[in-house]
């Protein structure tokens, strides 16, 4: 049997930042950035198809800029993914002590919605062209893929500048049979590198009731070799942590239990509140 989410509208947020005020107004530390389809450039004024939320407050001037890329729904259909990325955006511009601290000390650049052709024609997988952007960032093209390019080329030019250490990309999706939230990693020929990679998905096991390490996995399987975490985990140095972070779309279990908890609205609130910040303390 397969269960679905509740939906996540795509709402008009070119003209708003998170914590919904007009951005020329909000306080608080973070840029919004869109990309425009036809040319190809970052800018304030191109109507949203991809943009990005930088949080930078007290970084030190010269100072490497340690950086934590996240990126959702680049399957359309997977609605949950948009509710735990809305979670971490709500938390991070929130007035939270750790969220204040991650804000001092990290730059987050998010992708709330690589594929807003797919969420607005109501496809589950694909997007307007029929593609699974997933599977195509080894060479993805600026017109068919234009967004996933715009990303990718970001994500190199952050790697090729020496201020900046990218620290972890996670790509959040949803899982249509599985419960919990769980992560997919790479394996690596470097075993000290496959164990570091293991310690972030056990500490969010260890502070998230939710999320299941038993049900995490690594792998390097010829069939993901085009998705943002198996080609990110082979460009990138051994420095840099990439997984696909995947939540169920009904429910999780309590450790221990057989009880299960869906994730109702209430459930959803919690949540965004919760998560997060349990996520993000633990690096």
């Amino acid at each position: 049997m397969v269960l679905f989410a509740r939906v996540y509208f795509l709402l008009p947020v070119c003209k708003h930042c998170p914590c919904g005020k007009l951005k020329k107004t909000c306080p608080l530390p973070h840029r919004v950035y869109s990309f425009n389809r036809q040319s190809g450039q970052y800018s304030f004024e191109a109507l949203l198809s991809l943009f990005f939320f930088f949080f930078a407050v007290n970084l030190r001037s010269g100072a490497e800029q340690k950086v934590v890329f996240i990126t959702a729904r680049v399957h359309p259909g997977e609605t949950p993914s948009s509710f735990v990325c809305q979670g971490i955006i709500d938390f991070l511009v929130s007035q939270h002590p750790i969220a204040k601290v991650l804000r001092d000390h990290l730059v987050f650049k998010i992708a709330p919605m690589l594929n807003p052709d797919g969420v607005y024609l109501g496809n589950y997988r694909c997007s307007l062209m029929g593609f699974d952007l997933n599977r195509h960032w080894v060479d993805p093209s600026p017109w068919a893929h234009p967004t996933l390019h715009g990303v990718k080329q970001l994500i190199v030019q952050m790697y090729n500048n020496p201020k900046i250490s990218l620290e972890f990309y996670i790509d959040i999706h949803a899982h249509s049979t599985m419960m919990n939230g769980f992560m997919y990693g790479n394996i690596f020929e470097e075993e000290e590198r496959f164990q570091r990679q293991a310690i972030f998905p056990k500490l969010l096991c260890q502070n998230a009731e939710d999320f299941s390490f038993s049900s995490t996995s690594f792998n390097r399987d010829a069939v993901k070799a085009g998705t943002g975490r198996r080609f990110l985990g082979g460009l990138l140095d051994h420095t840099s942590y990439c997984y696909t972070l995947e939540v169920s779309f009904y429910s999780y279990m309590l450790g221990g239990t057989t009880s299960t908890v869906p994730y109702t609205e209430e459930a959803c609130i919690l949540y965004k509140s919760i998560h997060p910040s349990e996520c993000f303390e633990c690096t």
